[in-house]
């Protein structure tokens, strides 16, 4: 394994949506903001020993915010939802593949 496929992925969204959506073989995960689809494959099939058969990228910009009067802005971010093959399941809980 290679030390930039953890680099490029930064964590896996854990949410109740993406639980749902992960029983249709789609996994969410926050991603490097220069990560680009050819990359993410690699890495998820180097990281959980899967085959990924679609990446679809989410450019998210970062909201305005105003904090004690001052306004801010939140760091924009990137997601990736990657669909595996019918018979892989990747496992956050135990941090493997079934």
């Amino acid at each position: 394994m290679n030390y930039k496929f953890y680099d490029l992925i930064v964590k896996p969204v854990v949410t109740e949506k993406s639980t749902l959506a992960s029983e249709c073989k789609k996994y969410i995960f926050l991603v490097q903001r220069n990560a680009n689809k050819y990359n993410i494959s690699k890495a998820i099939e180097g990281i959980f020993n899967v085959n990924v058969i679609k990446v679809n990228i989410i450019n998210m910009i970062g909201k305005t915010k105003r904090f004690k009067g001052t306004l801010g802005k939140q760091g924009d971010r990137k997601k990736a939802i990657v669909t595996v093959a019918k018979d892989q399941v990747i496992d956050f809980g135990v941090g493997g593949v079934k």
